[in-house]
């Protein structure tokens, strides 16, 4: 995955009519260069500053059946063969009203998504959900919050309505495809996460072991196919987690 520190702080943006879900946005990665910056661009600090100077947006490619993405933001290329699974750093860009276009990777003329968003001062995470082959790719705006939090988003396009669980003890309940839970404090510490259909607490779809830090925030992203079908091998249901902070990193399992 390529990112251009020139043009990305042109703008990076999400869907017309998409709204971002619930949470206090305090979060910055590492922006990595490319061969095109300049020494004396002053458009992206290598610094971690602890709020936004003005917004900052990630993309994360969570559809099971797409290929890698290329991702455009007023007519620039502002990130590269992003493929499944992954998630870029955050970018800092000015507030304002943005048009992307996410297409095949290489192949601009072969556009999977193209919209408007108006970005506030804010972090976001810009998640492209749903599958290309039933016309449901999409991208799903979150505000990024910055404190020992936690949230899941779901976006399993064949799983059903869950629930997660913390050691056997209900967290979120109701969580349907492409919603995303509120932030939530919890203790810092290591614990067995589970997901289940929702209302059935003896089957578990799925669990792992999550550690959590003070002042870290986490999003928890379900992703991949709860039955994958015929050439999606290797895109089989299960988590991908994020930190969501001024300390976080830009990957976490």
């Amino acid at each position: 995955m390529q990112v251009s520190r020139r043009t990305a702080m042109k703008a990076m943006g999400a869907a017309g009519g998409l709204t971002a879900a619930s949470g206090v946005a305090m979060a910055v990665g590492e922006h990595p260069d490319d061969e095109r910056s300049k020494p004396d661009e002053k458009s992206m600090s290598d610094e971690k500053p602890a709020e936004p100077p003005g917004a900052a947006v990630r993309v994360a490619h969570f559809s099971p059946d797409a290929p890698n993405v290329d991702v455009y933001v007023d007519g620039n290329q502002v990130l590269s063969n992003v493929a499944y699974g992954d998630v870029s750093p955050y970018l800092e860009i000015e507030p304002g009203t943005y048009t992307v276009k996410i297409t095949a990777a290489g192949d601009p003329g072969t556009v999977a998504f193209e919209g408007d968003v108006t970005l506030q001062p804010a972090f976001y995470t810009i998640a492209a959900i749903g599958e290309l082959g039933a016309s449901s790719f999409e991208p799903l705006v979150l505000l990024d919050a910055g404190s020992a939090l936690a949230r899941v988003v779901h976006t399993v396009p064949d799983a059903p309505t869950v629930d997660i669980y913390v050691e056997d003890e209900l967290l979120f309940e109701g969580l349907s495809f492409g919603e995303s839970t509120d932030y939530t404090a919890l203790p810092a510490g290591t614990f067995t996460v589970s997901i289940r259909p929702a209302g059935d607490p003896e089957t578990t779809l799925l669990s792992y072991e999550a550690t959590r830090e003070i002042g870290v925030a986490y999003s928890a992203f379900a992703i991949g196919y709860a039955d994958p079908p015929a050439g999606t091998e290797g895109r089989e249901f299960t988590v991908k987690r994020v930190e969501d902070g001024p300390m976080g990193e830009q990957m976490k399992k």
